[in-house]
């Protein structure tokens, strides 16, 4: 199913030209996640694998904040209910960190307000995190009885800022603002949030002036890296990645492009 088969009720969706800005748009519960923004937002992410046209997509919220994580108020029938059913609700949530991490073209946070439970785990699972002034983010379920490793979490929180800083978060449920998470590298940028678009923006033109199969491998590499067992697997996956974007048309005009001092006009071939 293409993305605009879907009458998106709870994301807002403008496309401009390679650059997609996604926004979470439940305002008035601080983008918390029910059923159907879970459901909207696993199809979007999903259907960015055979999207060709984008190539950024900025991830934001509507209104005072990022997203306050799942909505205990409307959490359809999964939760609370029997096993199976609490494990296919729970696995609908946490594949959408997968679905982000999978998607071939770079996505970046722009985060104010709360980012907390599943909205924490999406900022994470963005590739580049913005941060409004107002920012704060927490591990939120260990502070109402579940555990903090949720939505892909503890995987990725301790590979940002380390086994301590992430224990510390994940141990306690304690906000991380957005100073110290600049100061930790979580965040690459503090802005005043009203400045978040016009950051966003500034860093996703430098991302499409790279060639488009560039910008995707070298998404796709930086995963592997993550994961990579030892520096020559890590090498391999670069040498790889070099060869393809070598023998094509973009590489050749992006060198032209340099010595004759001019912008390249590249085609994907």
């Amino acid at each position: 199913m293409r993305r605009n088969a879907l009458d998106y009720r709870t994301l807002d969706v403008k496309q401009e030209g390679a650059l997609a800005w996604l926004t979470l748009n439940r305002p008035d519960a601080l983008n918390a996640m029910n059923p159907r923004l879970v459901d909207e937002l696993r199809h979007y992410f999903g259907a960015l694998a055979e999207d060709r046209e984008t190539r950024v997509v900025v991830l934001r919220g509507a209104g005072r904040g990022f997203c306050a994580g799942l909505d205990l108020k409307d959490h359809g029938d999964d939760v609370g209910g029997g096993v199976s059913a609490s494990m296919r609700g729970q696995r609908r949530v946490s594949e959408i960190a997968l679905l982000m991490r999978r998607a071939p073209q770079a996505i970046i946070a722009c985060v104010h307000g709360p980012a907390c439970g599943g909205g924490f785990a999406m900022a994470l699972a963005s590739d580049v995190r913005i941060a409004g002034e107002s920012m704060r983010m927490n591990a939120a379920f260990i502070r109402i009885g579940l555990s903090a490793c949720d939505v892909g979490v503890s995987y990725l929180l301790p590979r940002l800022v380390g086994a301590s800083v992430a224990s510390e978060l994940m141990l306690t449920g304690r906000f991380i603002h957005a100073e110290r998470a600049r100061d930790l590298g979580l965040v690459s940028r503090v802005v005043p949030d009203d400045q978040l678009e016009a950051a966003a923006r500034e860093l996703a033109g430098e991302m499409l002036a790279t060639t488009p199969l560039g910008l995707r491998l070298t998404k796709e590499c930086l995963n592997a890296s993550l994961d990579a067992g030892s520096l020559e697997q890590a090498i391999a996956m670069e040498d790889r990645n070099q060869v393809i974007c070598a023998r094509s048309k973009d590489f050749r005009e992006g060198v032209q492009a340099f010595l004759q001092k001019r912008t390249p006009e590249y085609s994907d071939a």
